[in-house]
């Protein structure tokens, strides 16, 4: 890092981005309205050029800013990283660990995961995000989330990132118990039926996608769940039809209200894998949670 750019001068311009204005990012970081003001502008001078655009509402990233925050907010993330690292290799276990989940994770292995690694550390924060890789990538690539269990989309393999295999799930056509077409033994039966899916900007999604235009098929899509929950609620209390996984199907906690088709035509199956960034190291608090996800993936 040159010489004239301060640390403190990055995490005041790096909070008042996030925040969007300068008496946001004084709330969140305790420091004062003109102490953030003095840093900016030191940092600008410093840079030769003009981070934000001054607005009645707050304040907006010019190009040059936005392009600067994505560095800026990566080197606060490695520091903190690198910083943990070291008093978790000297035994003081404390720290955060941020990771990311698919939906159908979030409901079956990652409970198991969070609650051994909670019991043999309970003095290190946990921030888990649940959604489709294609909503995670931009943390990723800013160090704000060490990885996720997720499925991806081979088609568009990000260059910035690595995938290690864990496991793969069936997925099923799934609807509410006593449905009308609860009898269907095809896709093609239920094309006239509304569905519900996840985006298919990514993911499993995006092969089934694929694959219904393969087969010359256009379910009607009426509703775009981004979350499971969103997305089981809907089909347990109504007609709408959709895929998910059978592990979730499976779950207790649901009350038996969905059922899953035994289709002639099985749909593929779904491949979860372990993403990160390329040339980041996992902190050993971090390590270790990516172990216990390898251990109970390969346990299913």
């Amino acid at each position: 890092m040159p010489a004239n750019l301060k640390l403190h001068q990055l995490r005041a311009f790096v909070d008042v981005a996030r925040q969007g204005s300068i008496r946001a990012a004084s709330r969140l970081s305790g420091l004062s309205q003109p102490a953030l003001t003095k840093a900016i502008q030191e940092l600008e001078l410093a840079l030769g050029a003009r981070l934000f655009e001054r607005r009645q509402q707050g304040v907006t990233l010019t190009d040059i800013g936005d392009n600067f925050f994505r560095h800026a907010s990566l080197v606060l993330e490695e520091l903190r990283v690198a910083q943990e690292d070291i008093q978790q290799r000297l035994g003081l276990a404390g720290g955060r660990v941020n990771i990311g989940v698919g939906g159908s994770i979030a409901r079956t292995i990652m409970p198991q995961v969070i609650t051994q690694f909670h019991r043999e550390y309970p003095l290190v924060k946990v921030r888990i995000v649940e959604g489709q890789l294609v909503s995670m990538v931009h943390e990723l690539r800013q160090g704000a989330l060490d990885f996720t269990i997720n499925t991806y989309d081979q088609h568009h393999l990000d260059q910035e990132l690595i995938f290690e295999r864990l496991m793969q799930r069936d997925y099923q056509v799934v609807m509410r118990k006593g449905h009308p077409m609860a009898h269907a033994r095809s896709l093609t039966e239920l094309q006239h039926c509304d569905w519900t899916m996840p985006t298919p900007q990514g993911s499993y999604y995006r092969l089934l996608h694929d694959l219904f235009g393969e087969r010359g098929m256009a379910p009607k899509i009426v509703v775009t769940c981004e979350t499971f929950m969103a997305c089981t609620s809907l089909v347990a209390k109504s007609d709408f039809v959709s895929i998910i996984s059978r592990d979730v199907i499976e779950d207790p906690t649901h009350g038996g209200q969905l059922i899953a088709l035994d289709l002639d035509d099985p749909l593929p199956r779904a491949t979860f894998y372990l993403i990160q960034r390329k040339d980041t190291a996992l902190t050993p608090m971090s390590a270790y949670m990516a172990q216990l996800f390898r251990r109970y993936c390969q346990q299913r």
